[in-house]
C-alpha cells in the first residue's frame, strides 16, 4: 500500500526507530555511525530483569506481589508489571523488562483501538517474563501498529477520537499526534533500554 505524504516521514521514522531498537536487543552487531560494527549479544533473561538499583520496577511474578513503591501488577496471568493508580513522582527506575513491556503493551492497546475491535484491556493483557518472548512480542507488537497506521484513510487524519485506546489522551487527539507519540515512545524508551544494556555489560565486568 503506498502511504501519503503526511505519514510517510511519520512512518519512516517508526521503521527506523523499530529497526534500531531490535538491532540493540538481538544484535548480531549494531552501528553507532562511525561505520565501525560493535558486537550485539542477544538480550538474556538475566538482563531482561537486570535491576540496577534498589526499588526498581520490572516484571514480576504474580504470587511475589508489586515491587517497592508500587501499588498493584497490571494485567492478568502468573506474571505483571509494576504500577499504580496515579504515576509516583519522582518517577521509579525501571528494569529493562518494564520499559519493554510498557511498549508493546501500548502497541497492542492502540492497534486494537485504531483498527481491532476495540476490547483490549490492561486487565486481561499478559506480561512475558522471559527476554526471547517479550522481544518476539515486541516485534509482532510493532507490526501490529504498522498495519493500522496504514488502514487509515487520509481523510480521517484531521478528527478527533479516531483512537479509543481509553489509557493515554488519545480521545482528544488527531491521528498524526497519536503516531507522533507512538514514535517518541519506542525512541525514548529504546534509548533507554540501550543504555541499560551498555551499563549491564560494563556491571559485569
Amino acid at each position: 500500500m503506498m502511504t501519503n505524504q503526511r505519514l510517510e516521514p511519520l512512518l519512516e521514522q517508526y521503521d527506523w526507530a523499530t529497526e534500531r531498537l531490535l538491532t540493540r536487543l538481538t544484535g548480531p552487531t549494531t552501528n553507532s555511525g562511525d561505520d565501525n560494527d560493535v558486537a550485539v549479544p542477544v538480550l538474556t533473561d538475566a538482563e531482561y530483569l537486570w535491576e540496577p538499583v534498589d526499588a526498581c520496577w520490572s516484571v514480576r511474578r504474580r504470587a511475589d506481589g508489586p515491587g517497592p513503591g508500587a501499588m498493584k501488577l497490571i494485567g492478568a496471568g502468573e506474571w505483571g508489571r509494576d504500577g499504580a493508580p496515579e504515576s509516583p513522582w519522582p518517577p521509579p527506575f525501571t528494569t529493562i523488562a518494564w520499559r519493554l513491556d510498557h511498549i508493546s503493551e501500548t502497541l497492542i492497546g492502540r492497534s486494537n483501538h485504531l483498527g481491532g475491535d476495540r476490547t483490549f484491556s490492561r486487565a486481561t493483557y499478559e506480561s512475558r517474563p522471559d527476554a526471547a518472548g517479550a522481544i518476539e512480542r515486541f516485534r509482532q507488537a510493532a507490526a501490529d501498529w504498522r498495519r493500522a497506521l496504514l488502514d487509515v484513510d487520509e481523510s480521517d487524519y484531521d478528527g478527533t477520537g479516531l483512537s479509543s485506546y481509553p489509557y493515554g489522551s488519545d480521545a482528544e487527539e488527531t491521528f498524526p499526534s497519536i503516531v507522533w507519540w507512538m514514535n517518541q515512545e519506542i525512541l525514548h524508551h529504546g534509548a533507554e533500554i540501550a543504555l541499560l544494556r551498555d551499563l549491564y555489560i560494563h556491571h559485569a565486568q
